[in-house]
């Protein structure tokens, strides 16, 4: 087949326990961007067990149509059965764009896909779209956060990419969407070297970043470990969350689920705080959708005052005592 007879906006529908991955409504509302240029059909690949019920959402998100494999052997995540089952699909219905989130099962599953479908594969992209000439981009941070990267596979189909979670907004759910679902039989078995022994549900202790609507993040440019008590007094007071960029937890300042960026979370908070941070393009993906940034930099031309709706060029060590101390004075 010529790549022009593949057809379709694939977007894995990743779930778990009958729960769909918030990343997917992302992708999904990507996708509706994707489609206005290129005029293909949305269709999300649901695999698991009794899960049909979800296709409900997904057209309630975006998607035209709903492809659904359910098995015994996709009742919980498993790497060869999932990459059976997918494949089977794609080479069935031959896609033209297949999405993934990029989340830990997205990760795992994406390349697995690239080899059966001798294909190519971006990772973690912070953004999709279509060129001057209609050639469909992946972009991606490169050379460690220092330049963005356009990807394009030209010839070989699909085209894949993992997408950064936070990236997009999903769409508003359109009353009474309804969409046509495509049963498919897959032929898979359970993997024998593979077993689930036992699950259980993360507990959420209410102190992620990812669910903070404050976030006061300390870089680079923080002199000692110390300092990061200001920081810390300044997220309490806002009823906010302490984070970092990378520099300082790879010093041990703080733990890796504080860490903000490519390596690390991608958060999106009402308000964020960035100290001492010059904004390198790798943080600058992990938090650029934030709804207000406000930056305190001693440098003008710190990167970060690029992406800020406020910035203080100053000394980190005069602002915020000053900032603590007027947020508790407003207090008492």
């Amino acid at each position: 087949m010529t790549k022009e007879e593949y057809k379709g906006i694939w977007v894995f529908a990743e779930q778990q326990n009958g729960k769909l991955n918030n990343t997917v409504l992302e992708i999904l509302a990507k996708a509706q961007e994707l489609k206005a240029y290129n005029h293909e059909e949305i269709i999300a690949v649901l695999l698991g067990k009794n899960v049909s019920a979800l296709a409900d959402t997904l057209f309630t998100y975006g998607a035209d149509k709903v492809i659904l494999a359910e098995n015994d052997a996709l009742s919980s995540y498993s790497a060869r059965p999932y990459e059976t089952a997918l494949t089977q699909l794609a080479k069935k219905h031959k896609p033209s764009i297949i999405l993934y989130g990029a989340t830990s099962l997205g990760r795992d599953l994406a390349p697995r896909l690239m080899v059966t479908l001798n294909t190519g594969l971006t990772a973690d992209a912070i953004d999709l779209g279509f060129d001057k000439d209609g050639v469909f981009y992946q972009t991606t941070p490169a050379y460690g956060g220092s330049i963005l990267a356009h990807i394009v596979i030209l010839e070989a189909r699909p085209q894949m990419a993992t997408v950064r979670p936070m990236m997009f907004e999903p769409i508003e759910p359109r009353n009474n969407a309804a969409g046509e679902v495509i049963a498919e039989t897959v032929d898979v078995v359970a993997d024998a070297d593979y077993e689930v022994l036992s699950t259980a549900p993360k507990q959420d202790t209410g102190d992620s970043i990812e669910a903070a609507s404050v976030i006061v993040a300390g870089g680079r440019g923080l002199k000692e470990e110390s300092d990061l008590a200001q920081l810390k007094e300044l997220a309490s007071l806002l009823g906010g969350q302490i984070a970092a960029s990378r520099p300082l937890v790879d010093n041990s300042w703080l733990p890796h689920d504080r860490q903000i960026g490519q390596s690390g979370a991608s958060v999106k908070p009402k308000y964020i705080f960035n100290i001492a941070i010059s904004g390198s393009v790798q943080y600058q993906v992990g938090m650029q959708n934030s709804g207000c940034i406000i930056s305190v930099n001693h440098t003008k031309g710190a990167p970060i005052f690029d992406i800020s709706h406020y910035g203080v060029v100053a000394d980190y060590k005069t602002v915020i005592p000053a900032l603590v101390e007027e947020i508790r004075r407003r207090k008492n």
